[in-house]
């Protein structure tokens, strides 16, 4: 069966680093497609794996790039990890290898923030730009007395406007060797937990939606499993050759977001 059109569906998400942005640069035309997919009167969700941000942030910084969005537009592994954690560990002392805003929401939704392993009830891993010998020797800690261990997002790399960057994914694969355990829950893509949140969001049935995003692993991954459309767009950490030798293809692969609605 044939794919339908890129402009057929009634749901569009998509991911921001690599895909509508790199760093503190606009991928270009991303915003006069957006602005077009809005003029038609299309639902326009923004999600994003990276948690050094709050949702806020990011709507912040996409209306600095002249985008039309309104905060509970945006949702991130940092948002989706507090619902989460308050729905089924509320008020469990946390072991947090992460940053300042991912901090700052959880101890907002209720959560006890603790220094060391010995004394938390959950270790979260997260994208941690001040990850160090301590931050791991404490995780392992946490880990080898059996505590449950959740990440924020699965990502080894962060795209930036001059190459990738160190992300979750490197952290937990140092947990690992040094505890001899593997993280319990991954929140963000491709995660069943982030599905379900931005699919009830957007109120559309999977097959009416469109996933854009710049990863085979995460994006591309979510959106077959939940049978969604799908856009790669080489952007960002995913090259044209790499796309085609994945396995499960991607429905479309673009050059940039932009060529959703073929901006000239």
């Amino acid at each position: 069966m044939s794919s339908p059109p890129l402009l057929d569906y009634a749901g569009y998400v998509f991911d921001l680093d690599g895909t509508l942005y790199l760093g503190p640069n606009l991928i270009p035309d991303v915003d006069l497609m957006l602005a077009e997919l809005r003029r038609m009167g299309k639902k326009i969700r923004f999600l994003s794996n990276k948690p050094l941000q709050s949702r806020r942030d990011y709507a912040k910084k996409l209306r600095g790039f002249g985008v039309q969005v309104d905060d509970d537009e945006v949702m991130n592994s940092t948002t989706v990890a507090v619902r989460y954690l308050k729905e089924h560990y509320p008020g469990a002392k946390l072991f947090v290898c992460g940053e300042g805003p991912l901090i700052s929401e959880l101890v907002e939704g209720g959560f006890p923030i603790v220094n060391n392993g010995e004394e938390c009830d959950l270790l979260l891993l997260s994208f941690d730009r001040n990850f160090h010998y301590m931050k791991l020797y404490e995780s392992m800690i946490a880990a080898r007395r059996g505590v449950p261990i959740i990440a924020t997002n699965p990502d080894n790399t962060c795209p930036v406007d001059n190459g990738v960057i160190p992300d979750c994914g490197a952290n937990m694969a140092a947990l690992e060797a040094c505890s001899g355990r593997k993280v319990d829950i991954v929140i963000g893509k491709p995660s069943d937990i982030m599905l379900k949140v931005i699919l009830e969001d957007i109120g559309e049935p999977a097959d009416r939606v469109l996933l854009t995003g710049d990863r085979l692993e995460t994006d591309m991954r979510m959106g077959r499993l939940a049978g969604m459309g799908t856009a790669l767009v080489l952007t960002g950490v995913t090259n044209l050759e790499q796309a085609m030798s994945w396995p499960e293809k991607p429905t479309y692969i673009l050059e940039s977001a932009a060529e959703i609605v073929a901006v000239r």
